[in-house]
């Protein structure tokens, strides 16, 4: 008879744990993820792109009247473009998928910071080919805030390069053409969103490491991780390199009052993203918060979702404290910049660790900074 108890009772307990086991999966499988990609793709990603296009469209406009016609009127306004297509750009950048990875859109967008050298190289030879992974650091958006921020601090003198100096057919060609660039690579990933790719897309709605979800989700984390922490703080503030500080690291080196705008850009679109925010909307849908909430994700004792956005609030408060030109931040003090380091690399843990561990989605990126 107590055999038989104690054999009732193992069943039992194999039963429970397989409930229990069960029960897991199902409140993490359950999720509509279909939904949830709907909602990135109709509602964030697409229109996020649509808007870079229209901005990269004014830039263009932009652009071919400074050609035409330089002048300081003419060059401001070319300016504004610029920089409004930049912050436009900051939406987008963390899609790094799809058709913009196979066009390497972000490198050729983004990197920084731009080798001055280089462009001036390009416009002397007239000769070049903007594709090539050596020519990355030398067009984008940093090359162009050297081409209309940095030939001189004067902007009677900078508009002479473009003017009457010997190269200034070369100068107005370059310029033209590392737009003309930007703007091929934002046509050509609209165009596969709506031309099948958006389908695609939300019909990868599993649970795989090369899923749609996974793989949005990791880049979100990433781009958080390297592009924002690591790129516009860490390292121009030393935080890699034993404190020796880079001022001449900052995103928009040349323009210098804009890093701290287009960090705080890239901050919302973050925190956007998180949210299931539509893109210049005030309306909500299915979201990384809300997939959190579901498989009921907490860290002591609250809402890890709740954790999450009251970080990217504390971040925001460390970010005010900053100048708008971070290189007269590290040079003047650095501390400043240490602490929203500090305070944004506290939502890459509660992201790339906890976040990533509740929705059971594994890492799928090369991490060499630790957390």
């Amino acid at each position: 008879m107590k055999k038989i108890a104690l054999i009732f009772g193992f069943i039992l307990a194999l039963v429970a744990c397989s409930s229990n086991g069960g029960d897991d999966d199902k409140s993490e499988n359950n999720f509509d993820r279909t939904a949830l990609l709907t909602n990135w793709a109709d509602n964030i990603i697409i229109p996020s792109y649509t808007n870079y296009q229209s901005k990269l469209q004014t830039l263009t406009v932009s652009a071919n009247e400074f050609a035409k016609a330089p002048t300081e009127t003419n060059l401001q306004t070319l300016r504004t473009s610029w920089l409004e297509s930049y912050k436009a750009y900051q939406y987008i950048s963390l899609y790094n998928f799809g058709k913009t990875e196979e066009l390497n859109l972000n490198m050729a967008a983004n990197t920084y910071p731009t080798d001055a050298a280089g462009i001036e190289a390009n416009v002397a030879s007239g000769s070049y080919n903007l594709s090539l992974l050596s020519q990355f650091d030398k067009q984008g958006f940093p090359g162009l805030d050297y081409l209309i921020n940095g030939l001189s601090t004067n902007d009677v003198l900078a508009i002479e390069f473009y003017k009457s100096n010997a190269k200034a057919t070369n100068y107005k060609k370059y310029l033209t053409d590392v737009i003309a660039k930007l703007k091929a690579n934002a046509d050509a990933v609209v165009t596969d969103w709506n031309s099948g790719y958006r389908a695609t897309y939300i019909a990868n709605s599993g649970t795989s490491v090369t899923s749609a979800v996974n793989k949005t989700t990791n880049l979100f984390v990433k781009n958080l991780e390297k592009d924002i922490r690591t790129g516009k703080l860490g390292i121009p503030a030393g935080v890699f390199s034993g404190g020796v500080k880079y001022p001449e690291k900052v995103e928009a080196f040349y323009k210098k009052d804009i890093s701290k705008a287009l960090l705080t850009v890239a901050l919302q679109a973050q925190q956007d993203f998180f949210n299931g925010k539509y893109f210049n909307s005030a309306t909500t849908g299915p979201s990384l918060k809300s997939y959190l909430d579901y498989v009921n994700a907490v860290r002591d004792g609250k809402k890890l979702s709740d954790i999450i956005n009251t970080q990217f609030a504390a971040i925001t408060t460390s970010n005010n404290a900053l100048s708008n030109n971070f290189s007269d931040q590290i040079t003047t003090d650095n501390s400043k910049m240490i602490a929203a380091y500090t305070a944004l690399q506290q939502n890459v843990v509660y992201t790339k660790l906890d976040m990533m561990q509740a929705l059971n989605i594994t890492i799928d990126y090369v991490d060499g900074d630790g957390d």
